[in-house]
């Protein structure tokens, strides 16, 4: 028999209405979604559920409201079982919520000074940055290496085969996106983003989140939740700690998660949040994966 693996969204997939019919169907979500907004002292389900779109865009916001409406589905999603899980950078926290890792309300705060940090140090160290399409990781990551000359640039997230996004300092990554050109990339683009998530720039951003989870109640994760920096599954609190503060400077290794999930024996995926940007990546890292979402509420209805 293969396990079933929970996987979380990150930054990207939100968007203007989201977790409106959780909201509007069930008391338990209602009242997690009013907790959030008491606990961070701003109307976040406000701005989930009527936007506006430019502000529902920004890092602070972005970031609670997709582990919101993640975390809001996980918990009326008791009755199906999962034996490991892993998230997309911010999804992370999400996953480590649905292992027990931390709780709720903690989680929360953590995410809203994570995403507040991101997005200060995104003013403070302005950078870019740009989605490769068809070349492979060695290879990009020696280009980053060739550009670095021209300013900070690395691979930030490793998606899927052929899909990297590179992340740095706007000279260092638009002369990687140049070499990348040069070396017979499919596709080149940059992408409308705050900051330089996943790169050395964020080290301002990555100092005031420790000072937050040293503050935290972090605990044993009761199943198996796959690090973004390592790919590998950790359940130790002080290694959950430790991965949470690398992640934020670090590449998300998604690609080498969902192998080394497959290698461990998940065949079946299910995406918890809003989007599903997640299962397009599990189907073409593993094409033979059951995969599926859950976002709306009528696909909760099933299991309650």
């Amino acid at each position: 028999m293969g396990k079933r693996a929970f996987l979380f969204p990150g930054q990207g997939s939100q968007y203007v209405g989201m977790a409106k019919d959780l909201f509007e169907n069930s008391a338990e979500a209602k009242e997690m979604m009013r907790m959030a907004d008491s606990v961070l002292g701003i109307n976040l389900s406000q701005i989930m559920l009527e936007g506006p779109e430019d502000e529902l865009r920004q890092t602070e916001y972005t970031q609670p409201a997709i582990f919101l409406h993640s975390v809001v589905l996980a918990n009326l999603l008791r009755t199906l079982e999962g034996e490991g899980a892993a998230g997309h950078s911010l999804g992370e926290y999400s996953a480590l919520v649905s292992a027990g890792a931390i709780q709720f309300l903690d989680a929360i705060q953590l995410v809203r000074s994570r995403g507040v940090a991101m997005q200060r140090s995104g003013i403070e160290n302005p950078g870019t940055m740009a989605a490769v399409i068809g070349v492979d990781g060695s290879k990009l990551e020696a280009i980053c290496v060739e550009a670095s000359n021209d300013g900070i640039v690395q691979c930030a997230n490793f998606n899927s085969p052929g899909q990297i996004v590179i992340s740095g300092s706007v000279e260092g990554v638009r002369k990687a996106m140049q070499i990348a050109k040069s070396s017979g990339a499919k596709l080149v683009k940059e992408l409308v983003v705050s900051g330089a998530f996943h790169s050395p720039l964020m080290q301002s951003a990555k100092d005031s989140l420790y000072l937050e989870l040293e503050k935290s109640n972090i605990f044993d994760a009761k199943f198996p939740v796959y690090a973004n920096v390592s790919a590998l599954p950790i359940q130790q609190k002080d290694e959950i700690k430790k991965m949470l503060f690398e992640q934020v400077t670090s590449p998300v290794r998604w690609e080498a998660t969902i192998r080394n999930m497959t290698n461990d024996g998940f065949d079946e995926f299910v995406e918890i949040g809003p989007g599903k940007v997640l299962q397009g990546l599990v189907k073409r890292i593993k094409p033979n994966a059951t995969v599926f979402g859950i976002d709306k509420f009528f696909e909760v209805e099933k299991y309650l």
